[in-house]
């Protein structure tokens, strides 16, 4: 089967996969006027697949004003300083992990996770460093295809945010939450703090959505919350 390099979710809302048919994505929403907004840019040499979800869209690089990173992991911001000199729009992350992403390093990991510092060294955790023009905070709601509203589930990262495209009623998790052979948590590993990203989740039951879209994972287009509350519910907040 040929995988494709985009596949449509809701109106103007795109899942580029940038890693495998899900095992890393990205995001694309359109705008009325064709301008392209990205969600989160996978690893350093995940750009030429954007580009190539984007013309799979009937998109190009020059259509994209606006880059957000859900959080400054190499997964997720690797590829974000080149699509950022390709594209020339600005990069918008929350304001704690902003220090991360101009650093091009992951932030500290779990002190209380056994081999959490050890696993940081090993596997680098860098990627190239880029400048980040609009710190984001919570509830910020962004001018995306009628509102793309910013929900700060920390724990994974400090500064790690949800996305809720309210007009098309989509919830992107982050890295929350995986769908790897069903929801679950991220690896304890690969979290600053996996307690809180636990206790932090339990807002994606509250939302109201009707597709979830997972940066690790494909989507859940049937009973998305309740699948997601029926996960959370094992794990009290």
């Amino acid at each position: 089967m040929t995988r494709s390099p985009a596949i449509p979710l809701a109106p103007n809302a795109w899942r580029i996969p940038t890693v495998g048919r899900s095992a890393v994505n990205s995001y694309a929403f359109v705008d009325d006027d064709g301008s392209v907004t990205l969600v989160d840019c996978g690893l350093a040499k995940a750009p030429a697949r954007i580009v190539r979800g984007l013309a799979a869209m009937g998109r190009t690089p020059a259509d994209v004003t606006r880059i957000v990173l859900t959080h400054a992991h190499p997964d997720h911001a690797g590829g974000a300083a080149e699509l950022a000199r390709r594209t020339g729009a600005p990069v918008a992350a929350h304001a704690d992990d902003v220090p991360y992403a101009e650093a091009g390093h992951n932030p500290p990991a779990d002190p209380a996770v056994t081999g959490g510092r050890f696993f940081t060294r090993v596997a680098g955790g860098r990627f190239p460093a880029v400048r980040v023009a609009q710190p984001l905070a919570d509830g910020d709601v962004l001018d995306v295809g009628g509102g793309l509203r910013v929900v700060h589930t920390p724990g994974h990262s400090p500064g790690h945010v949800s996305l809720l495209h309210e007009p098309t009623r989509l919830l992107i998790t982050g890295d929350a939450l995986f769908n790897v052979l069903g929801v679950r948590w991220s690896p304890r590993l690969l979290c600053s703090d996996f307690r809180m990203t636990r206790q932090t989740s339990h807002v994606l039951g509250e939302l109201e959505y009707d597709i979830a879209a997972f940066t690790h994972g494909p989507e859940l287009t049937d009973r998305p919350r309740e699948r997601i509350r029926a996960f959370l519910s094992r794990t009290p907040s």
